[in-house]
């Protein structure tokens, strides 16, 4: 099992150096991968009293794609990991375009997560419909391996329409993997058919009985469980050093591959602390 480390999107402020120093950092410590949350745009709540979401327009978030860009250049080893791209309210086309060139600018180190997202105000923003973005995932995600794989696709699906034409330079990795999060019984479905891995978003006991469920569906659906790979989380604002042990351990024994370590929520105010912290975390367990 292989430890990550999630990027303090809401918290490490727009500092390029700060950002350069924090990936760094985990690179340096040996932490296998860096995990990016994304969102393009944040609610305003002045008119929406009621708003609920986590996020609004006061939250930062930097552009996944853009940010790994940049840390394709200043790191070497680092695996670049989505967490996910909400897929839907993008141009799969562009998505595709995008994430070969960050394969190629990093040597082969991009995983892509993708979900369909929860906020329909950056839907109608991006002009994208939300209400079938579960539909057009899947169209989706079968477009971009055919633009990954082929020099010239031509496509015609029930959304998506490639007219004989193809992305240059093709990534590295032929096709780039696709991870998938959400943990709807519809998304585990997905997930068993044309997933390369899940991203569980719950403490190891309450992922039991989904990912047994989504080794069924794999089974059902033709495919090896054991080829589907599995991202836990642990949030260090949850817990101490002996529960973030036991999870760990609980993760382990499920068959995840990689568990990604967050730092936000824990009142670290620059990106220092977030470095100290994860340093921290890998001197204490190790994996």
């Amino acid at each position: 099992m292989k430890l990550g480390v999630v990027f303090p999107q809401t918290e490490i402020g727009a500092d390029p150096a700060g950002i350069r120093d924090y990936a760094q950092s985990a690179e340096g410590a040996g932490y296998s991968h860096i995990l990016a949350y994304d969102h393009v745009l944040g609610a305003g709540t002045a008119q929406r009293p009621d708003w609920r979401g986590p996020y609004t327009s006061e939250t930062q978030f930097h552009e996944v794609m853009a940010l790994f860009g940049y840390l394709a250049a200043v790191t070497q080893r680092l695996g670049l990991v989505t967490g996910v791209l909400i897929l839907p309210q993008r141009q799969t086309a562009l998505v595709a375009k995008q994430a070969a060139e960050i394969d190629v600018l990093s040597g082969g180190r991009l995983r892509l997560g993708v979900g369909i997202g929860w906020n329909e105000v950056e839907y109608e923003a991006l002009g994208e419909d939300f209400h079938n973005r579960g539909k057009r995932i899947e169209e989706q995600i079968e477009a971009l391996r055919l633009l990954w794989t082929e020099p010239v696709v031509n496509f015609q699906g029930r959304w998506e329409h490639i007219p004989d034409a193809g992305i240059n330079p093709l990534p590295i990795q032929r096709p780039i993997p696709v991870w998938i999060g959400g943990a709807a019984d519809a998304v585990l479905q997905r997930v068993a058919r044309i997933g390369d891995g899940w991203f569980p978003q719950m403490k190891p006991d309450a992922a039991r009985p989904l990912i047994e469920k989504l080794r069924g569906y794999a089974q059902a659906a033709g495919r090896d469980p054991n080829s589907i790979g599995i991202e836990a989380r642990l949030n260090l604002s949850k817990g101490d050093p002996n529960d973030w042990r036991q999870q760990l351990d609980g993760w382990r024994d499920l068959g995840a591959e990689y568990v990604g370590v967050n730092t936000m929520g824990m009142g670290l105010a620059r990106p220092r602390a977030h470095i100290e912290m994860i340093e921290r975390v890998k001197r204490e367990l190790g994996v």
